[in-house]
């Protein structure tokens, strides 16, 4: 990648952002330097490619016309990098992951291990964000792969289930229910309860299951909400409460016996784990190997 490509990065990541200040996050640059590569291929096509005047960033008739053609250099740039690469026979390269927090901090750090010990050559960032960021910067070409929980829109994306995850109640090892496999809603309308924050995949999930049977996240004798999956887990060891986590999460402290599981009554809290990828852009060899390694990946020996 050239100092070229890198602004043709920049500009088309400003138009589908339609925000410099959301570039800026994704790419990791200030304002300013954001405003400069606009400004630099603004001079050497002696044109404005963005319509300030209004409250968001539109591209120009002429800002149109290179929008398209950038996105045509950009995958040949990487066909080319992929092209090479074979030739070569060297899987190099990096590759960046997007993931929610419960795949990001409880499922991937054992694949990553495991996969770097096959391709040391490949470099993964890992950046762990909710949802909706994983998607948008999927969609701004700035994660090779995101790895999200729950239902997305497929809109130009490739949406594929990667593995099941069950969410499950968590008591303490002293809590009067430590000896059940199971306890219904109303149980738990009875009992402290430790919420994630609005807005985290896993609390839209348990009020989605909670209606279905009637009942409101205002039945729950909401104690404490909390900000971390980390956080509820300390706090449901500590007596505080009883939570719903993802079984994934609460792995190493349900092999040591610090927190008991226990499923609901009523239903199953099933939701799937998805990999995402964008439509359009020409994977690297080093998404492919990684994909592959995926789809063979024995999860369930991560469980038990």
């Amino acid at each position: 990648m050239g100092m070229e490509d890198h602004k043709l990065k920049v500009f088309c990541t400003v138009a589908e952002t339609k925000s410099f200040s959301k570039t800026s996050e994704i790419i990791h640059l200030t304002q300013p330097a954001v405003s400069l590569q606009i400004q630099a291929l603004e001079e050497i096509y002696e044109t404005k490619l963005f319509d300030r005047s209004s409250s968001t960033v539109t591209l120009t008739p002429a800002g149109e016309v290179l929008y398209k053609y950038a996105k045509e250099i950009l995958a040949l740039y990487a066909s080319a990098g992929k092209v090479i690469g074979k030739l070569t026979g060297l899987v190099k390269g990096s590759l960046t992951i997007g993931a929610c927090s419960n795949t990001g901090n409880y499922l991937l750090p054992s694949v990553i291990t495991d996969f770097r010990k096959m391709h040391s050559k490949i470099k993964i960032h890992l950046l762990v964000s909710n949802t909706k960021r994983v998607v948008e910067m999927l969609n701004s070409g700035n994660i090779d792969l995101g790895l999200v929980e729950g239902d997305v829109l497929r809109q130009k994306m490739i949406v594929k289930k990667l593995i099941s995850d069950e969410l499950l109640v968590i008591v303490s090892p002293n809590h009067p229910w430590a000896k059940k496999k199971e306890v219904s809603m109303s149980d738990l309308t009875k009992e402290p309860f430790i919420f994630r924050e609005a807005g985290s995949g896993t609390r839209q999930m348990i009020e989605k299951v909670l209606a279905r049977h009637g009942f409101s996240p205002q039945d729950l004798k909401v104690s404490t909400v909390l900000g971390s999956t980390e956080a509820i887990k300390e706090a449901v060891e500590n007596g505080l409460g009883v939570s719903i986590i993802s079984r994934w999460a609460a792995r190493k402290e349900s092999k040591y016996g610090t927190l008991r599981l226990l499923s609901l009554k009523e239903e199953k809290m099933v939701r799937d784990f998805s990999l995402i990828i964008n439509k359009n852009a020409v994977s690297s060899n080093a998404l492919d190997e990684f994909l592959t390694f995926l789809k063979s990946y024995p999860f369930d020996k991560l469980l038990s």
